[in-house]
């Protein structure tokens, strides 16, 4: 048996398939996870996503440990709830987790992080956090999240907060840019998500979570599984830690460059000189997109031929419901450009694949 979210108990009464995540017991779909995708692309759909965990940065110093511990530069975090997506690196410039920042005030940020990583995280944050004074660290375990998703998601999501607090919603919300995030009585509401699409994400209490599911699921919001939510990331070209990158890869490997807050030159982070190295050197593999031109699947760890430039391999691939074609991310040799073509290995045959743009959809829209 694996850890359970609050909303655990309310998946099996739905009927939903639970299935091992990250150490997480966690429900891969209630029924078809084809429509539940096709739902938060046409609709709303939710996913309970409390298995990743929140962290809290509080204390003067909590600013200058984050300017050294992600790539990315937290420094130009300035207006209430601003977020910025980073990754935390290694020595090496592998990438220990990708994770969002919140800037909620100057003693305060809010991060956000992968549930399969958690635990290294906190470890690699409390082994650095030694070198600065001022700064306190409060795993969130009291909390859970909701992720709503879809063209209709934020009108959908405002009426039920409506409801769930009795009308005392905070009026920013209506107003919430794209990756801020605000309080609005006991909830934080963040409008960020890993489908290609609008919406919120919501964290609250634990033992109000329920409550919440079930009011957002009288809005018409349709509950979803992590399946689709594999499906609809990778559609929008959303790495996923564990299959895109990993401690072995750089962001400059795994198309997250911009990830990287090159300014100020004098700001030391961790993993910058290497990375600086390898921008000097020059990468020699890089994260693209793929769509097959045949019939097939294409499946992480399968073979990609770049005649004649070596070989790769498939990071995270599958069928794309929305575009009717099979699509991957894959790690290939650096010269391989947009229009090349190659080869996927796929039960011994050679079949064949064009590299493109990446994200493949966007907004229910295809980007190719």
């Amino acid at each position: 048996m694996g850890q359970r979210t609050s909303l655990y108990q309310t998946h099996v009464e739905s009927g939903a398939k639970m299935v091992d995540f990250g150490g997480w017991d966690m429900p891969i779909h209630y029924g078809s996870q084809l429509d539940e995708h096709h739902t938060v692309r046409r609709d709303a759909g939710m996913f309970d996503v409390s298995h990743m965990r929140i962290v809290d940065l509080e204390g003067r110093g909590a600013r200058d440990f984050l300017l050294f511990l992600v790539s990315n530069n937290v420094g130009k975090l300035h207006n209430a709830g601003k977020a910025v997506y980073t990754c935390m690196l290694n020595p090496d410039g592998g990438i220990i987790d990708d994770l969002i920042v919140y800037y909620m005030r100057d003693d305060w940020f809010r991060l956000v992080v992968n549930a399969g990583t958690t635990e290294s995280d906190l470890a690699w944050i409390g082994r650095h956090v030694q070198n600065f004074t001022n700064v306190d660290i409060r795993p969130r375990q009291d909390l859970s999240m909701i992720a709503v998703q879809g063209p209709n998601a934020r009108h959908k999501a405002l009426q039920a907060l409506a409801e769930f607090q009795d009308g005392q919603v905070n009026a920013q919300l209506s107003e919430l840019g794209v990756f801020y995030g605000t309080l609005s009585g006991n909830l934080f509401v963040a409008r960020t998500g890993y489908t290609g699409e609008d919406g919120f994400e919501i964290a609250m209490r634990n033992e109000e979570c329920p409550a919440l599911w079930d009011t957002l699921s009288s809005a018409g919001i349709s509950p979803c599984g992590l399946g689709a939510r594999d499906t609809l990331r990778l559609e929008a070209g959303m790495n996923l830690y564990g299959s895109d990158m990993d401690e072995s890869t750089t962001p400059l490997e795994s198309g997250l460059t911009w990830t990287v807050g090159w300014q100020p030159e004098d700001r030391e982070f961790v993993g910058r000189a290497a990375l600086e190295a390898q921008r000097e050197s020059g990468v020699q593999r890089k994260l693209v997109g793929l769509v097959l031109l045949e019939r097939g699947v294409l499946r992480s760890h399968q073979k990609v031929s770049c005649v004649p430039h070596g070989e790769g391999e498939i990071t995270s691939g599958s069928f794309s419901p929305t575009l009717g074609k099979s699509i991957a991310l894959a790690r290939v040799p650096a010269m391989l450009n947009v229009g090349d073509e190659c080869s996927i290995e796929i039960r011994g045959k050679h079949l064949n694949a064009r590299v493109v743009h990446y994200p493949f959809v966007r907004n229910g829209k295809s980007c190719l």
